[in-house]
């Protein structure tokens, strides 16, 4: 890797912790290509290329994910859930939801957990991270 990739990967990395770290917030292409110093169509071209995704369906993995938390915890309607992690169209994060994870949110809602329980933070993090099939993270 030369040294411009090395920087382009760096700056990526502060975008992709900016969808980290404020996932609940609105936040556009625009944003986090300011954050990582580029254009925002050369921005979208290298965030795809180094992390597999684009970054929309980078946020809406980090969305999801949150949500599976807060639904795994029962105290949360599907649509509590929806506006705490920053979506605002319960259809489209239903959408999302099912296509990332497989089965609708209410039905993620009402399914036994008591197994991840058990699991350590960072190990239950891992396993119920929602992931498309052809995602290259």
């Amino acid at each position: 890797m030369n040294a411009e990739q090395l920087s382009n990967l760096a700056h990526l990395r502060r975008a992709r912790d900016l969808i980290d770290r404020e996932y609940a917030r609105p936040l556009d292409v625009a944003q986090l290509a300011r954050a990582a110093l580029m254009s925002q169509a050369h921005f979208s071209r290298q965030f795809r290329s180094a992390y597999g995704e684009t970054p929309y369906a980078y946020l809406m993995t980090r969305r999801i994910e949150r949500a599976k938390l807060l639904l795994r915890r029962g105290d949360m309607s599907v649509t509590e859930a929806c506006m705490a992690v920053g979506c605002r169209s319960l259809g489209s994060f239903s959408a999302s939801f099912t296509r990332l994870v497989g089965e609708t949110p209410t039905a993620y809602r009402r399914r036994d957990h008591a197994s991840l329980a058990k699991l350590p933070g960072c190990i239950a993090k891992d396993v119920t991270r929602p992931a498309l099939t052809n995602s290259r993270i």
